[in-house]
């Protein structure tokens, strides 16, 4: 089975044409796969493969209580190894194609509270210049719901603010325009003024946020900056640069904002990806109704009354 796995290997290199990280990752899955096979089922050659085999080994995986997740990742590469042994005929079928994806839970997204934002923003200072860039990055990063690919790659030439508004590149360098508020408008025309002149240096460089040696700003960095002010403000969350994100749209949640302008704010294809915030805002529209409908304060009353009968 083992020069099936190097051919597979040319394959993903020459004809998909992946890159290295991608085809190890794809490797190491199958590679663990083939080991299966040989040791528990005595299978080398893929013609005797059934579709039971592949389902044994999605078992094992289960057994060593291997997340739905990294089991979809796995079934990928599995498939992508049995289509490469059915289209070079080394098997007349391909019996992966019967197997259907693990069933995964899902995971609400973290956000911070509406509070802990105010927390983390009144905390941040303007004493020197990386402090002055901080403080807009982030300020940015919350105001416009961005990734932290998209906030680092972020160019002077993206700035319109005399509309109130940056162009952004998400995923696929597909472009979107998205609001930003004046606080967040102040913040970076503050660094623009006292800090970038200082960072730049005298490189040719036309990136917003700039590191100390006048490049552009790493998400590495990002993240350290984020994590380190979050620890400052007092907050006990682990807060991440996504974290940001999931606030920004669950906020716009909140507040009223419309499902599909959120959509459309953070550049998701698909509407079933931005829903995940109806469940995180779920506690607060109960909240809402229980406020605001004629009867639910009545009966709100009434099971407190109840209660205290009893």
């Amino acid at each position: 089975m083992n020069k099936y796995v190097l051919e597979y290997r040319y394959y993903l290199i020459g004809e998909l044409n992946l890159s290295e990280n991608t085809v190890n990752a794809y490797l190491k899955d199958v590679e663990q796969y083939v080991n299966y096979l040989i040791k528990y089922k005595n299978k080398t050659n893929p013609e005797d493969i059934e579709v039971s085999d592949i389902r044994g080994y999605l078992s094992s995986l289960d057994r060593k209580y291997l997340s739905s997740k990294s089991q979809a990742r796995k079934l990928v590469a599995i498939r992508s190894f049995h289509k490469f042994l059915f289209l070079e005929k080394y098997t007349t079928r391909n019996v992966a194609r019967a197997i259907k994806n693990p069933k995964q839970e899902k995971k609400l997204p973290v956000v911070l509270s509406i509070e802990e934002v105010k927390l983390l923003l009144s905390s941040l200072n303007t004493d020197t210049i990386y402090e002055i860039r901080n403080k807009a990055m982030i300020e940015v990063a919350y105001a416009c719901g961005l990734r932290v690919s998209e906030l680092v790659n972020l160019k002077i030439t993206d700035l319109h603010f005399n509309q109130g508004l940056i162009k952004v590149y998400g995923k696929g360098k597909k472009e979107r325009i998205v609001p930003i508020n004046q606080e967040a408008i102040n913040s970076v025309n503050l660094y623009l003024e006292k800090a970038r002149p200082v960072l730049v240096k005298n490189l040719k460089n036309n990136y917003l946020f700039l590191s100390n040696r006048g490049t552009k700003i790493t998400r590495e960095a990002f993240f350290l900056i984020l994590k380190e002010k979050g620890i400052k403000a007092g907050i006990t969350k682990p807060i991440y640069p996504h974290m940001l994100r999931h606030s920004f749209a669950s906020h716009l949640l909140q507040r009223g904002l419309d499902l599909r302008m959120i959509q459309e704010l953070l550049g998701h294809e698909d509407i079933s990806t931005t829903e995940v915030y109806t469940h995180v805002t779920n506690p607060h529209l109960k909240e809402v109704y229980l406020k605001a409908h004629p009867r639910a304060n009545k009966f709100t009353n009434e099971r407190k009354d109840d209660n205290n009968e009893i």
